[in-house]
């Protein structure tokens, strides 16, 4: 009888319940994500060989000349100086300060000295430039904090790590930006493209940062490249976004303003809505260089090295010492990152004056004492 009642209640199936059995075996088991992106994968390792060798020889490049100017640092302040010089007193200045950094560095050939600073610096010249720029840009506090944050580093024996994730911090973030803000700038310009890449960007930014190894190792293998690129792939997202949304919070007075003055798309763009937005554009450029920060680490799982690997290792092997060593390491990097890359998009009224404003200011008072 409970054999009967059984087969009873199976046969007698509502409407409701046959509705749902054929959905689900003519519709969902028909739906197979996993299988569809895993032919994805292989279509475009097959076919896309070179695209990607081109991406990894670009991203590989970017980085090895990111670690090389921070490995040789002379040669980007020298870089940076002539170029500010250039922009602040023109180009005759600019020409003059280039020639005798030339000239400098031509000692190198006939001074052990500065061919060894050049070629060979020591850690403490990385660290005054950055000691110098905390002052610069943020104040005497920090630059204190600088100086304190740099010695620990270097007393745990981390610079080499320090410095190699600083370089595939950079390169992630230069490489995100030159991508993401033009997309952020074309969302602002047509509502199309941004119905279109805002699920986008909410897929990235919901996605489980360990989900971007997948791929990245698969397409370019191990090593930093891989870590780069999904670096780079997680940390984008905000500068698109706040790139979009600074440029459309521009008040339409001033749009209205540079329309009656004539101005072309191009330079209402260049001229008024970037510049008006571009406290908004250095936020996001702030919060990519965080999350780059924040993924280097994950990045470490396959291979990207660093401070992230530092960690890792002391996790495998069970060392608290050596992970909370790599860990307080990346907290530091993560402070001084934060607060110079804020500073540059702070109001220039809550700024401490520039080396260049004070020189200037220096110069003009002798002009006027002297003509006084």
């Amino acid at each position: 009888m409970a054999d009967q009642s059984d087969l009873e209640e199976k046969t007698n199936i509502g409407p409701v319940d046959q509705v749902a059995g054929w959905l689900s075996d003519n519709v969902l088991d028909q739906i197979t994500i996993g299988d569809w992106v895993a032919t994805g994968v292989d279509w475009i390792s097959a076919n896309l060989n070179p695209l990607l060798k081109g991406i990894e020889s670009v991203i590989s490049a970017l980085v090895s000349a990111t670690e090389f100017l921070l490995l040789y640092p002379l040669w980007l302040a020298a870089f940076l100086l002539v170029i500010g010089v250039w922009r602040s007193w023109g180009r005759n200045a600019g020409l003059i300060t280039a020639g005798v950094a030339v000239v400098l560095f031509g000692l190198g050939l006939f001074s052990e000295t500065v061919k060894a600073l050049l070629w060979f610096p020591p850690p403490w010249v990385l660290g005054l430039l950055l000691t110098v720029v905390g002052f610069w840009r943020v104040g005497w506090r920090f630059g204190i904090f600088t100086i304190i944050a740099l010695g620990l580093i270097s007393s745990m024996g981390l610079w080499p790590e320090t410095i190699s994730t600083l370089a595939l911090v950079v390169a992630a973030s230069i490489a995100a930006l030159i991508v993401g803000l033009p997309i952020g700038v074309a969302m602002s310009r047509n509502d199309r493209i941004e119905l279109f890449v805002r699920p986008v960007l909410d897929l990235m930014q919901t996605m489980p940062p360990f989900v971007y190894l997948i791929p990245a190792a698969i397409f370019f293998g191990l090593g930093t490249v891989p870590g780069a690129i999904a670096t780079l792939i997680f940390a984008m997202p905000p500068a698109v976004r706040l790139t979009n949304l600074g440029i459309r919070q521009v008040s339409g007075e001033h749009v209205e303003a540079g329309k009656a003055f004539g101005c072309t798309p191009r330079q209402l763009l260049l001229k008024i809505q970037l510049p008006l937005a571009l406290p908004s554009i250095m936020q996001g450029i702030n919060q990519t260089i965080m999350l780059a920060l924040s993924m280097v680490v994950i990045a470490s799982m396959i291979g990207a090295g660093g401070l992230g690997g530092t960690v890792l290792t002391g996790i495998q092997r069970l060392q608290v010492g050596l992970g909370f060593e790599g860990g307080l390491a990346v907290v530091f990097l993560a402070i001084l990152l934060d607060r110079i890359s804020q500073s540059f998009g702070q109001s220039r009224q809550n700024q401490p004056r520039s080396l260049v404003s004070m020189a200037r200011w220096v110069f003009r008072r002798q002009d006027r004492a002297q003509t006084g």
